[in-house]
C-alpha cells in the first residue's frame, strides 16, 4: 500500500515537473524571460519551461527615442516570433511588445482626444508619413495645417490627433489640423488681446490657397488675401511667398467676435498710388505695359504697382476686339483721360491721342 502511494506521488511530481519545465509556446504568445547573455547579433533569453534558451535578434529590439537598453539579468515579457523545435530554440521579439503597447496607447489617445507628437519622415502622394513610437502613420494633405506638404516639414516634430488606429490593418491616420484648431481655441483670446490694428508682426506662412495665404501669428492663423500680397497683379500667392517662409506683415483688421485677423504684405511698403500723385496729369501721353486683356478692355501697368484701365471703347474710333489688338506684355502709348489716384482709378485712351492732331 505504501509503495503504491509513493509511486502515485512520484508520478504526480513528474507530471507537474513536465508541465512546468516542458511547456509548449506558440507564435504570438507572450512569455516571460530573463536576459542571460549578449551575442554579436542579439541576446540569449531564458524562458521557463523551454527546452533551450531562446534568441532575441538585435533587429527585434526597439531602437527609437526612449527605447530601453538590455542588461544581463533583466526580466521582461517577450513576443514569440517562432516556436521552439528539436533543432532550434524560440525566436523572440521585444518590438512586437512595444508595438502592441503603442497601438493600445494610440487607441486610448483617440478615445480621450489627446494630442500626441509625431515626427515627419517623408512626403508621399496625398500627404506625409510620420513616425510615432516606431509605428508608421499617415497624415493626409487635407489634415495638414498647411494643406499641402512641403520639404520643410521633413524631420519636424508636430502635434497631431489620432483619427484611426487599427493594428489589424496596420493603419494609423492622424490629423495636424485638429490639434492646431484645439490649440487655437485655447490661446486665441489671449493672443488677440496683445495685437492691434496697424501693428507689424512676424509670422510663418502655414497654408497657401488660390484666394490667399494663412500666416501663423503667435499661434493663431491670420488671413493674408491675395489682394493684400502685392500692389502688382499676381496670378497666385505662391508667385510671391512660399510655405514655411517667415514674413513681416501688417495687421489691417481684428475681428474679436469671430476671432479672426486680416493681414497685409503689400502695405509694408509705400503705397504706389500715393507715389504717383503729382507724377501724372490728365491729358498726358505715357508708355505702359499690358498686364491683362478682358472683353471690356485692357489693364495697363503705368507705374510699378499701378494699373490703369483702357476701355475697349477708347482703343480706336471703330469697334475692335481687344484680344486681337493686344496681348500681355505689349508696350503701348496711352493718354491719361481721367486721373483720380485717391480713388485708385486712372482711365486711359488711345483714340484721343491724335484727335487734335
Amino acid at each position: 500500500m505504501t509503495e503504491t502511494l509513493e509511486k502515485t506521488s512520484l508520478d504526480e511530481f513528474e507530471r507537474l515537473l513536465e508541465e512546468n519545465f516542458s511547456k509548449t509556446y506558440s507564435v504570438a504568445d507572450i512569455v516571460e524571460g530573463t536576459v542571460t547573455k549578449k551575442e554579436q547579433d542579439g541576446y540569449l533569453i531564458s524562458i521557463r519551461g523551454a527546452k533551450t534558451e531562446a534568441f532575441l535578434p538585435s533587429k527585434e529590439i526597439p531602437s527609437g527615442e526612449g527605447a530601453e537598453t538590455l542588461e544581463i539579468g533583466d526580466e521582461k515579457e517577450f513576443y514569440v516570433l517562432k516556436e521552439e523545435n528539436d533543432e532550434e530554440g524560440m525566436l523572440l521579439s521585444l518590438k512586437r511588445i512595444a508595438f502592441a503597447q503603442a497601438w493600445a496607447q494610440l487607441n486610448d489617445a483617440k478615445i480621450q482626444g489627446d494630442t500626441i507628437l509625431a515626427k515627419v519622415v517623408s512626403i508621399v502622394k496625398g500627404g506625409v508619413l510620420v513616425d510615432v513610437a516606431d509605428l508608421k502613420g499617415f497624415i493626409p494633405s487635407s489634415q495638414l495645417r498647411t494643406g499641402t506638404p512641403f520639404d520643410g516639414l521633413v524631420d519636424q516634430k508636430i502635434e497631431v490627433k489620432v483619427l484611426e488606429a487599427d493594428p489589424k490593418k496596420n493603419k494609423l491616420i492622424l490629423s495636424q489640423r485638429l490639434a492646431v484648431a484645439e490649440q487655437r481655441d485655447q490661446v486665441v483670446d489671449n493672443i488677440l488681446s496683445t495685437l492691434e490694428e496697424g501693428q507689424i508682426v512676424k509670422g510663418e506662412v502655414v497654408r497657401i490657397a488660390d484666394f490667399g495665404a494663412f500666416v501663423d501669428i503667435n499661434g493663431i492663423d491670420g488671413l493674408l488675401p491675395i489682394s493684400e500680397i502685392s500692389w502688382s497683379r499676381i496670378k497666385h500667392p505662391s508667385d510671391v511667398i512660399s510655405l514655411g517662409e517667415t514674413i513681416e506683415v501688417k495687421i489691417i483688421k481684428i475681428d474679436s467676435e469671430l476671432k479672426r485677423i486680416s493681414l497685409s504684405l503689400k502695405r509694408m511698403g509705400e503705397d504706389p498710388w500715393q507715389q504717383i500723385e503729382g507724377e501724372f496729369q490728365e491729358g498726358q501721353v505715357i508708355t505702359g505695359t499690358v498686364n491683362k486683356v478682358t472683353g471690356f478692355g485692357a489693364f495697363i501697368n503705368i507705374f510699378p504697382g499701378v494699373e490703369a484701365l483702357l476701355p475697349v471703347s477708347e482703343m480706336a474710333e471703330e469697334n475692335v476686339n481687344p484680344f486681337n489688338k493686344f496681348k500681355v506684355g505689349d508696350s503701348v502709348d496711352v493718354l491719361i483721360k481721367k486721373f483720380t489716384p485717391q480713388e485708385h482709378r486712372i482711365a486711359l485712351s488711345i483714340k484721343d491721342i491724335n484727335k487734335d492732331a
